[in-house]
């Protein structure tokens, strides 16, 4: 199976594409059109479609409709994000994306039962497949620490893009009561600020969290890896980790990579109660607790930190939740739906994407209008009456 990959540029200039990258500025309406061109070109069967807001230019990302709209091929579209409580617009780019799509996967059931019940998807043309995780074996977390110089430290590790809705603050909160019972505890917070938010202000959230840190008297307990980190040190970070936790503040969120790896790894787990989470994590499979709360953090996670035993029993059931999660099968099953969708490829959609891209509005011409005629210009939406009217 031959992939060509098309990546959304946001014109930065400070990310490293590989050489066989195609690239769509995420901002201009006409490069989707163009790429539209370039996949129906070039002989493609299936377009394999990541989905997430934030990514796509456009209201809610709406630019993507375009370039669907102007292909023939069959569409699999992977939801990195299903919202229960979209907004118009979202909703709108929503309905649109699985009208089009030959087949939707998503990560959790909790994104399966959204489709079927908001967006009337038939459960034939949804899977589920969990977040892929990399095949490692289990080791003991104090075997790994001496690479990065974590002797005697109990190591509660958060790794991903830095952004206001990670809850990193509520777990700073937390650390001065666990501190007080384990004054070798060290929270490490790895990863890069999210680069929409550095374009926007800089690194005034990290500095925040630092400044945090400081006030509380635990900055010598609070480590911040500011980069990008890669895949085999983060995964021997991951190993070096006493216990893994997620903070996050959004109760929506569907998907979480880095709560799947940290399962994959086998780490005990501590979080909050958002979807992915409460799904991944059932049966006992890691600890739960409240949004915002950071007692309720300090008080799971001491008690992680005081038995070794507890430790370990949260570990093997994680381990065992993450063995159906590697990338392998992943991508077998991915395989598998993406040969089927191909078999359609001659089945070109019929879905209106069209009139999904934006409803008849006539307040432009009236706005443009007088008792004569329509206006000829205008600055924006003021007419210009000096140059007078259309004929």
């Amino acid at each position: 199976m031959k992939i060509d990959y098309y990546a959304l540029d946001d014109g930065s200039g400070d990310i490293a594409y590989p050489k066989d990258a195609h690239l769509i500025a995420d901002g201009d309406p006409v490069a989707y059109a163009v790429a539209a061109q370039a996949i129906e070109a070039s002989g493609a069967e299936v377009i394999w479609l990541q989905h997430e807001f934030g990514i796509f230019g456009g209201p809610a990302g709406s630019h993507i409709l375009r370039l669907l709209d102007r292909t023939s091929l069959p569409v699999v579209v992977t939801l990195h994000t299903v919202l229960e409580r979209p907004d118009p617009e979202q909703e709108r780019v929503m309905r649109a994306l699985v009208a089009r799509a030959a087949h939707v996967i998503v990560m959790a059931e909790f994104g399966r039962k959204i489709l079927e019940r908001n967006y009337h998807l038939s459960n034939d043309r949804i899977t589920v497949i969990p977040h892929g995780v990399p095949e490692r074996p289990v080791v003991e977390a104090d075997e790994m620490k001496p690479r990065f110089g974590l002797e005697g430290r109990q190591v509660i590790l958060t790794f991903g893009l830095l952004a206001p809705d990670k809850g990193i603050e509520t777990m700073i909160s937390a650390m001065p009561a666990i501190v007080a019972r384990h004054p070798e505890a060290l929270y490490l917070i790895m990863g890069a600020t999210h680069p929409h938010l550095v374009r926007r202000e800089g690194e005034a959230l990290r500095e925040r969290l630092q400044q945090q840190a400081a006030a509380l008297n635990i900055a010598g307990n609070v480590q911040f890896i500011d980069r990008y980190v890669a895949l085999p040190e983060l995964l021997d970070r991951l190993q070096a980790a006493d216990l893994y936790v997620t903070p996050y503040s959004n109760p929506e969120q569907v998907t979480s990579g880095t709560l799947s790896y940290a399962v994959g790894m086998g780490k005990p787990i501590v979080s909050t109660p958002y979807v992915h989470a409460r799904e991944i994590l059932s049966g006992d499979a890691g600890i739960l607790t409240p949004f915002g709360d950071s007692g309720a953090m300090a008080d799971a996670i001491n008690a992680l930190l005081d038995s070794p035993a507890l430790r370990a029993c949260y570990a093997a059931r994680s381990h065992a939740r993450g063995r159906s999660m590697s990338w392998s099968q992943y991508a077998a099953q991915a395989a598998q739906i993406l040969g089927a969708a191909r078999g359609m490829a001659s089945a070109k959609s019929k879905s209106p994407l069209i009139s999904a891209l934006l409803a008849p509005d006539l307040s432009a011409v009236v706005r443009m209008s007088d008792s004569t005629g329509i206006l000829q210009h205008g600055h924006f939406s003021i007419p210009n009456r000096h140059h007078g009217y259309c004929l």
